[in-house]
């Protein structure tokens, strides 16, 4: 497995990699949320009645709820290291994780209310006070526990509603669209100031954590256990030796993800569909495209050629809030104004565009520098000591 110099204190290459691609991933699928009233609308009608039915079908098959879960188990894995790591050093792992977390929660909050309303950082920040008590229960009983706590109240609840929209006839979404909010939406955002921006964002986000507190330990949770499963097995540094595996897994998971992301449109845009697609489709796909670019992370040419990538992947914290700040700035009406006139190819490409830039600057500032700005004052909120950022000469 490649591994970065030892001055980076032997990090693990691809994990920053794939962290780098699920970030990519993650902005191609929140710019639907940046450019347009998309948590208010029904999708499937609302973008094929303008014309971009096709679109938003690829965005929602290969990128939509496939990315944030090799987010989430990679936060696993990096947790687990941490824990293994206070092992071997005999240095203490609750208090320093405990204050790490607390951190994480704060600037989720400050993401949140000040920036952009689909925040993940405080949930991520929840999930983690929990993985910290976890991240000590042997490797089996994380995974299958994780399964298990997945599956079962998940599966049940597609199960419910299937057999509901079976009595109740058809039960798309259409009919369910939030008009009010939806106007109310391109209102603030397409026409108010930042201060009207900032009241709706705030009530738009307790209503969201409201409901995520309620379902991110059936959904971010087990990815949290499955990734620290992971991290005991090393999996990211056994990558050479399991790529046949690898290989495998990868291509299997993609084709039935992709089979049951594709769900809605083979059928219809059901409530229950839709959550097998999201679910479970989803998940199958971020673990086949996690599978094979680690098996691509074994080939010099790929991890040399796309490093960049695992430099904005090192400076996760950092990359994420930036392309918040950056996307409603271009979109909101205190920045340039563009919100509700941007089609979903061009808030794609526009997305990839900006990470590009992100990425090639995350290089050239870890040239100069240990980590991101973000990054270098979550460490300092850790253990309470200012240290130089500045690489040594």
């Amino acid at each position: 497995m490649t591994r970065l110099p030892t001055g980076d204190a032997g990090r693990i290459e691809a994990l920053d990699m794939l962290r780098g691609f699920s970030l990519l991933g993650i902005f191609i699928a929140n710019m639907l949320v940046f450019h347009s009233p998309y948590m208010y609308m029904d999708p499937y009608s609302w973008f094929a009645d303008n014309g971009e039915g096709l679109s938003f079908m690829w965005l929602d098959i290969f990128i939509e709820a496939s990315f944030y879960p090799i987010f989430a188990m990679l936060f696993g894995y990096g947790l687990s290291m941490q824990y293994e790591k206070s092992l071997l050093q005999k240095s203490p792992f609750g208090p320093v994780a405990v204050r790490r977390m607390f951190i994480l929660l704060l600037f989720g909050l400050i993401h949140a209310f000040f920036i952009w309303s689909g925040d993940i950082l405080f949930t991520y920040a929840m999930m983690g006070f929990v993985m910290i008590a976890l991240v000590r229960v042997p490797p089996k009983w994380l995974f299958f526990g994780a399964l298990a706590l997945y599956i079962v109240p998940n599966g049940l609840l597609t199960g419910m509603l299937f057999l509901g929209e079976q009595f109740i006839g058809d039960a798309s979404l259409s009919e369910f669209a939030d008009i009010q909010q939806l106007q109310e939406s391109i209102e603030v955002y397409g026409h108010g100031t930042y201060l009207a921006a900032l009241a709706f964002r705030a009530k738009e986000w307790l209503l969201v954590s409201g409901a995520n507190l309620l379902l991110t330990p059936f959904m971010i949770l087990p990815l949290m256990m499955i990734g620290a499963a992971f991290a005991k097995w090393k999996i990211f540094e056994r990558a050479n030796e399991l790529k046949g595996r690898l290989v495998v897994v990868g291509i299997s998971a993609l084709v039935i993800g992709v089979l049951l992301k594709a769900l809605p449109f083979l059928v219809a845009p059901h409530y229950s569909m839709q959550l097998v697609q999201t679910y479970f489709g989803g998940p199958l796909v971020a673990i086949g495209y996690g599978a094979l670019v680690l098996v691509l992370c074994t080939i010099p040419w790929f991890t040399k050629g796309f490093r960049p990538v695992a430099k904005a992947g090192r400076m996760s914290m950092t990359t994420y809030i930036g392309q918040s700040v950056i996307a409603t700035l271009i979109f909101y009406n205190y920045g340039f104004g563009m919100y509700g006139k941007v089609d979903i190819l061009t808030g794609t490409l526009m997305a990839v565009g900006i990470f590009v830039v992100q990425a090639l600057l995350a290089d050239l500032w870890l040239s100069r520098y240990k980590m991101g700005p973000l990054e270098w004052i979550w460490r300092i909120g850790t253990y309470g000591t200012i240290l130089s950022n500045k690489k040594e000469k």
